[in-house]
């Protein structure tokens, strides 16, 4: 009983602070396969007629009660919010299974992590061809909209590439040039742990792999390239970066990758980028 009841207690206390306090709340669900099976064990002591996988009739209505809870008030009641983030395991990546289909149905999207890609070093291992949104670019900058809009679709099509890579069949330079772009961009989104990037830098990260710019640069070497040409960016082109994260968008697209050109180049040369010379000191 107290699995099955523990995700309410919960969404009462964050209705607390998000109704009288006029606070934002997070409620984690974590998980809510154990409470829907903490529901059905209930259920069939209880000789309620079983229905598909043995869950009980209404356990769609388990769950959709509990996340429609999430809610943002207006500032006449307080401003306050309650996001819901409600966390399904599946069994052998079986995402098309009674539990997982509810709350896929219910919630805005979904982030599908796998377990192939954590156990290859990938972190957050999100497979990008079953993770969607329906907010979409709604939530993003315009700067982030710009540099991201085609991110997800190339990177399905590198994994596409990738398992037809691994037959050992030779590939066109082209093809190649895609294969090695994809895995530069799969370094750079790899994230440390507690370790949140403000947008700005996550705007002028993909912008770089995106655009080619980091192309030359060896695989093992793309996140402390990454890590110095951030550096290097707050410091001889701050104004740029503090356009991103004021004005939301990329003013001079052509003046930053000619910017990240010359980086590039000098950190292939083993120099680092003078910084008094940029600025025009």
């Amino acid at each position: 009983p107290l699995q099955y009841l523990a995700p309410y207690a919960g969404a009462s206390m964050a209705e607390y602070f998000m109704y009288e306090k006029g606070r934002h709340t997070l409620a984690v669900y974590d998980d809510l396969t154990k409470q829907a099976n903490a529901y059905r064990q209930m259920s069939l002591l209880l000789r309620r007629p079983p229905g598909r996988e043995a869950y009980p009739g209404d356990v769609f209505y388990l769950h959709s009660r509990l996340l429609e809870r999430a809610a943002k008030m207006s500032e006449k009641y307080g401003g306050g919010s309650l996001t819901a983030l409600p966390i399904i395991e599946t069994q052998e990546g079986e995402v098309s299974a009674f539990i997982p289909t509810n709350v896929i149905s219910i919630t805005d999207g979904q982030i599908y992590l796998q377990p192939g890609l954590f156990a290859s070093g990938q972190r957050p291992a999100v497979d990008v061809g079953i993770s969607v949104s329906r907010v979409g670019g709604s939530a993003q900058i315009k700067a982030m909209k710009s540099v991201a809009g085609k991110l997800r679709l190339d990177q399905a099509a590198f994994k596409a590439l990738e398992a037809f890579a691994q037959l050992g069949t030779d590939m066109d330079a082209a093809t190649q040039a895609q294969l090695d772009r994809g895995y530069r961009v799969m370094e750079v989104l790899k994230q440390g742990e507690s370790a949140p990037w403000p947008v700005e830098n996550q705007v002028l990260s993909i912008f770089a792999v995106t655009r080619g710019l980091m192309d030359k640069i060896p695989l093992n070497r793309a996140k402390e390239f990454e890590s110095a040409l951030i550096s290097y960016l707050h410091d001889a082109h701050a104004e740029l970066v503090k356009g991103i994260r004021e004005k939301k968008t990329i003013e001079d697209e052509k003046g930053l990758e000619a910017t990240i050109k010359d980086f590039a180049e000098s950190f292939l040369a083993g120099k680092a980028a003078d910084i008094r010379h940029q600025k025009g000191e």
